[in-house]
């Protein structure tokens, strides 16, 4: 295929995916109910649920301009051969192509981050301000880009490094020796996330002895889940809203609570979503997330292996010659219809798992409490409660909340 036709299908393919999610955004808007329904009445204050419709009319059309601006600068780069004139720009410095990759990606990715700065300072600092959500200081704000950089320097530097290794030592059979790398990569995250990546974000206290502890504890050794470690999360440090998760793959698992839920919830509650995390457990929904995640790891580098030394896709984006970084976008583009459809098979995995959850905490502990809890949660995170059937389809993980409590009451 010529390079020129590859460049018209990358650009058809930005193209299609912009308009599409736009049109979802505008149908998710639409779908507003401006009258406070019955339905919701019994536990949503109406000067509340009238902020709620206002928090997300204003957040929706604020991502309506980051996604323009986003589109336009992505087709202007494909249009005027920009990835390629990078390229160029940085091969007379770097002759090695591992350290020219590393630095290329570099250099994109600051760009990107500078480019969309201000609208990342206006989503926090005004938008959730305004709504009563953010807690981040300027201090914050600062110390996380930079331990960003950093841990996207060392990680994606090392596994970015590693793969185009492979790619010059082993060619096309390179995606088989890396998709182990990186599965191995992710079991690691998954058994090490609380312990190694988190605390350099935030700070985990155990939680103290107390009623709570003790009720945590005694459902837990009720329903034989392998409790390990009790944590709360100074998620306050960044927002008021509230979240609850538990980490580690084996025996001994990490109950982390963020402390804005302990703030908002009742014992009884708070047990509750325990309970629902429990589920995803005991319904080895995490086992097979992490199973479905690795296909997906080994099918798209397989995918990866055909395309990883075309040098019409590097002259496509503007190279004057084959380079692996350059293809890498190219496939970026190319394969994103594919992940598209497999990340809305696994939204769709996903929510099915949330009503199995919800299922198995109304059967070990309480129905009731769990309703109350996520009521709670819905709003004072003044979530969407009216979501266009065709967004909730294509990008929620989670059941919307209308949903879930009408399973939870049957």
């Amino acid at each position: 295929m010529q390079p020129h036709t590859i460049l018209v299908i990358i650009l058809a393919i930005t193209t299609i995916s912009y308009v599409f999610g736009q049109l979802l955004d505008y149908l998710n808007l639409k779908a507003q109910r401006t009258t406070l329904p019955d339905e919701i009445a019994a536990f949503y204050d109406r000067e509340k649920y009238l902020t709620s419709l206002a928090y997300h009319r204003e957040l929706t059309r604020f991502s309506f301009l980051t996604d323009a601006l986003s589109f336009l600068l992505s087709v202007g780069m494909l249009l005027t051969g920009g990835f390629g004139w990078v390229d160029e720009q940085l091969r007379p410095f770097f002759s090695n192509e591992i350290v020219l990759a590393l630095v290329f990606f570099g250099v994109i990715v600051l760009a990107s981050d500078i480019l969309t700065l201000p609208f990342q300072w206006y989503s926090i600092f005004v938008i959730e301000a305004k709504y009563g959500f953010n807690k981040t200081t300027v201090r914050t704000f600062i110390l996380d880009k930079l331990k960003g950089y950093l841990l996207g320097a060392l990680v994606g530097g090392s596994l970015l490094a590693a793969l185009i290794y492979l790619v010059q030592t082993l060619g096309p059979s390179f995606w088989l020796w890396f998709a182990a790398l990186a599965t191995v990569y992710v079991l690691f995250i998954n058994l090490f996330y609380t312990s190694l990546i988190l605390p350099l974000y935030n700070k985990l206290t155990p939680l103290p002895a107390g009623s709570l502890k003790t009720a945590i504890e005694a459902f837990a050794h009720k329903v034989d889940f392998p409790l390990d470690n009790i944590f709360v999360i100074d998620g306050s440090k960044r927002s008021s809203k509230a979240n609850a998760f538990f980490s580690g793959i084996g025996k001994k698992k990490k109950i982390v609570l963020y402390d804005t839920l302990i703030q908002q919830h009742t014992e009884e509650e708070l047990v509750a979503v325990l309970a629902h995390e429990v589920g995803h457990f005991k319904k080895k929904h995490i086992v097979w997330s992490l199973v479905l995640a690795v296909v997906q790891i080994f099918f798209t580098l397989y995918v990866l292996s055909w395309m990883i030394s075309s040098e019409a896709l590097s002259l496509a984006l503007g190279g004057s010659r084959q380079a692996v970084h350059l293809n890498l976008i190219a496939f970026a583009t190319l394969f994103s219809p594919v992940s598209a459809m497999t990340g809305m098979l696994m939204s769709v995995y996903s929510r099915k798992n949330e009503f199995e959850a919800d299922a198995y905490a109304r059967e070990t502990y309480d129905g009731p409490a769990l309703m109350a809890a996520l009521k709670k949660l819905s709003v004072e995170n003044l979530s969407n409660l009216y979501p266009h059937p065709l967004y909730v389809f294509f990008h929620y993980s989670h059941p919307p909340l209308l949903q879930r409590l009408a399973a939870l009451a049957k």
